[in-house]
């Protein structure tokens, strides 16, 4: 827990996505802190609907998730600012005061992480559906019967997704898209 700052104060603590989006509404503050990773609702479906009651409501996303595509997703939901739970007060408080007075806050470490997601080409959701599918561990015979599609087009998705993630194999693409936080284990 950070220890504030006498001019900061907590005024409410949610335990998932929904909560989070009533104690917002509620209370409005100057600035929301979210993770990621919540219960029921996650935090970038939390950061749409807080910006869709405040459009200008402050987003600070704390995560221990350093995945581009997380990053990415967080800032394109709205979020301000992305820092990652490992950090320190001294690395903390200067982005929440940041983030609180309008301004964003993306540091070295997650810029880097944005910046190499230019190196890849986005899946597109039918990849996605597929890649989720060989997480599972199913053949493609098993994923074309589950998608309700010829085994050659599931083939044929698979070949652009390794082409995409830059890999050799059906394993390597699945640790490369949980490494940058494409699909998550839950």
């Amino acid at each position: 827990m950070v220890n504030l700052e006498p001019d900061m104060e907590v005024v409410a603590e949610a335990t998932d996505g929904n909560q989070a989006c009533a104690l917002f509404k509620r209370w409005n503050p100057d600035l929301a802190l979210l993770d990621v990773r919540m219960p029921v609702k996650n935090g970038i479906e939390t950061v749409i609907e807080i910006r869709q009651q405040c459009n200008d409501a402050r987003i600070l996303m704390l995560s221990a998730l350093d995945g581009d595509e997380d990053i990415h997703k967080a800032i394109e939901a709205g979020a301000a600012g992305y820092v990652f739970k490992d950090s320190t007060d001294e690395k903390l408080l200067p982005a929440i005061r940041a983030v609180a007075s309008g301004q964003r806050w993306i540091p070295d470490e997650v810029a880097k992480r944005l910046e190499s997601r230019r190196l890849f080409e986005e899946l597109t959701p039918r990849e996605l559906l597929i890649l989720n599918e060989v997480v599972k561990g199913l053949a493609n015979k098993q994923i074309a019967d589950v998608l309700n599609i010829s085994e050659n087009t599931v083939k044929w998705h698979l070949k652009n997704i390794l082409g995409k993630l830059c890999v050799a194999d059906r394993a390597e693409a699945v640790a490369v898209a949980i490494q940058r936080g494409i699909i998550h284990l839950n």
